[in-house]
């Protein structure tokens, strides 16, 4: 089978990670028809486009989408990353952001464990505004906006994922300062678990859990938690895994079209050098692979991955090492 895909290899070290990712896919013997879009920060820079409602259309008839990183420093904050990736994921309902976490092979304590972050709510929906913006008595607000039916497909994903694994499920939130939102995030959590009777789970509140994860991530298994918990939450994962360069990341919306990327940024100031990881990368193709039902060549990809992690080398020889493996 032929798998379309559309490939967004974005700015900086992007379009390099992403070429070694493909290479790995061609090395499992996987078939893919690509569609390749001109989008991010150079872009932008180049004609104002951002991300048009054409270009949505044209995803929705994909398979996946596999990007590479967008960003440059000459666009202003927010620009970027609300106009093409949050819209990604907002407009395609991805409401699930998937990113795993595996230590380095020479670990002590070896631990395997996957956030889950409900993706389309919480503080980046965009609930908020100023008064009397740029005066002494400026006032912002930024909202969390959380919905049960959000909440519950998230956690409801959650609890089936833990099911294929240790059976292990933990909620984070801040449930002890933030009495609404965790509110509604536990009492959903605590009523979705009466139909997992399997899988055993636990609560952690957030601060605990960064402690945790650096102190003793060998506890976790499958972790749920909204939007901004989980984009701090998984940073913190890639740097105790051996760092940002071995974090990949899955945007899903089971049975949609859905969207993978390594989530390392473009890293301007060293594009075009030969030098950055793309093992991120390639660990966001096998997910892509996962998605689309290719499970032997996604975890053959993986286990190359994880073997990959302790050699040294340029972007494309390490793209060129994890390729032979795979084959």
């Amino acid at each position: 089978m032929t798998h379309r895909i559309g490939v967004i290899g974005g700015d900086g070290i992007g379009p390099d990670v992403v070429a070694e990712g493909l290479k790995v896919i061609a090395a499992a013997g996987i078939e893919l028809e690509t569609v390749n879009y001109d989008l991010g920060g150079a872009r932008y820079l180049r004609d104002g486009v951002v991300l048009e409602d054409e270009t949505i259309e044209e995803w929705r008839a994909l398979d996946a989408l596999y990007l590479g990183a967008v960003g440059t420093p000459e666009v202003p904050p927010g620009v970027i990353e609300r106009g093409l990736l949050l819209r990604m994921r907002f407009d395609l309902d991805l409401y699930i952001n998937q990113r795993p976490f595996v230590s380095t092979a020479d670990a002590i304590d070896p631990f395997d464990f996957t956030v889950i972050r409900e993706n389309t709510e919480g503080t980046y929906a965009g609930e908020g505004g100023f008064l009397r913006r740029n005066t002494p008595e400026e006032i912002a607000t930024q909202g969390s906006v959380n919905t049960r039916h959000g909440v519950e497909r998230c956690i409801r994903y959650a609890f089936e994922l833990a099911q294929g694994r240790a059976k292990h499920l933990t909620l984070v939130h801040k449930t002890n300062v933030l009495t609404f939102s965790g509110d509604l995030w536990e009492r959903t959590f605590n009523e979705v678990a009466t139909q997992y009777t399997d899988v055993t789970t636990a609560y952690n509140h957030v601060d605990a859990a960064c402690i945790y994860f650096v102190e003793d991530p060998t506890r976790y298994d499958v972790i749920v938690t909204d939007n901004l918990f989980g984009d701090i939450l998984s940073d913190l994962g890639g740097a105790i895994s051996g760092g940002i360069g071995f974090a990949a990341s899955a945007n899903l919306h089971p049975g949609r079209v859905s969207m993978f990327e390594p989530v390392h940024g473009s890293a301007p100031d060293i594009a075009g050098t030969n030098t950055a990881n793309p093992i991120a990368a390639v660990i966001s193709a096998a997910l892509m692979l996962e998605h689309l039902g290719e499970h032997d060549a996604a975890s053959r990809i993986i286990t190359a991955c994880e073997n990959a992690k302790t050699l040294k080398g340029s972007t494309t020889e390490l793209g060129d090492a994890i390729a032979d493996a795979v084959r």
